[in-house]
């Protein structure tokens, strides 16, 4: 589990006796060189400069201004190198699940690069930044990116979603399908807080009719009234048991 949260799960990186080289030399040669090679930018200077700031986008609300104006780079720019990522399959996004909603729902959606590995090797890492939030986002990312690679070859007729409230109830995954309704709050935390459930019941309160998961670092399985809450590691490696058919 650590392993995939500081390498990823690119298989030439995650099976490497020397990780850390293998996926800096996959970043270098391949995002930033082959998207050089193939005249996909024209200001390197500027691209690199929006790689570091979107970074920080990785499982947040993307909001393309903040991100021009944090990288000093024009929007209609910072729109291109999003498409050339997208292109590329090196980032996600997640929309709005947003159906039937009883709720003023936000519009934008959320930003995840394909790999954790990635994400990590491009984030900068200083005094002024915070270790706890970027674990946070890594594991997030984790579940993420295996959450997706599961619906794209298990559960084809489902989307993942995520949904967030204008007051800022939010929940990190919802899955939604024709036999599938599942949502999934994350949190890096080996313990059990209340306020960490509390877009889960409020999504509940909404849509009784669907599963909620609740993921952390602890150890055990406990229930919380109609959340059930799991290990994340344990959860993501039996996840065909949790993610159940709804016929």
């Amino acid at each position: 589990m650590d392993h995939a949260l500081q390498f990823g799960l690119l298989p030439l990186v995650f099976s490497s006796p020397s990780p850390i080289e293998v996926l800096r030399s996959y970043i270098g040669l391949y995002i930033k060189e082959e998207i050089m090679a193939e005249g996909l930018v024209r200001n390197i200077g500027n691209f690199f400069r929006f790689l570091e700031t979107i970074s920080f986008s990785h499982g947040c609300v993307l909001k393309v201004y903040n991100v021009a104006r944090e990288s000093g780079v024009e929007r209609k720019t910072v729109e291109g190198y999003l498409s050339v990522l997208e292109d590329l399959l090196l980032c996600f996004y997640l929309p709005i699940f947003s159906k039937k909603a009883k709720r003023d729902m936000i519009v934008h959606k959320k930003f995840y690069f394909f790999d954790t590995g990635a994400y990590a090797s491009l984030c900068p890492q200083g005094v002024l930044d915070f270790p706890e939030e970027m674990r946070g986002s890594l594991l997030e990312g984790l579940v993420a990116q295996i959450l997706k690679a599961h619906l794209e070859y298990h559960n084809r007729d489902s989307v993942l979603f995520y949904w967030r409230t204008r007051t800022g109830l939010e929940v990190d995954f919802i899955l939604y399908g024709k036999n599938l309704f599942t949502a999934i709050e994350v949190k890096n935390s080996k313990n059990i807080r209340s306020p960490d459930l509390k877009g889960l019941h409020a999504f509940l309160e909404d849509y009784p009719q669907a599963n909620a998961l609740f993921l952390y670092r602890g150890k055990e399985r406990l229930q919380k009234g109609k959340i059930l809450c799991i290990p994340v590691e344990e959860f993501l490696l039996s996840i065909d048991t949790f993610l159940v058919s709804q016929e």
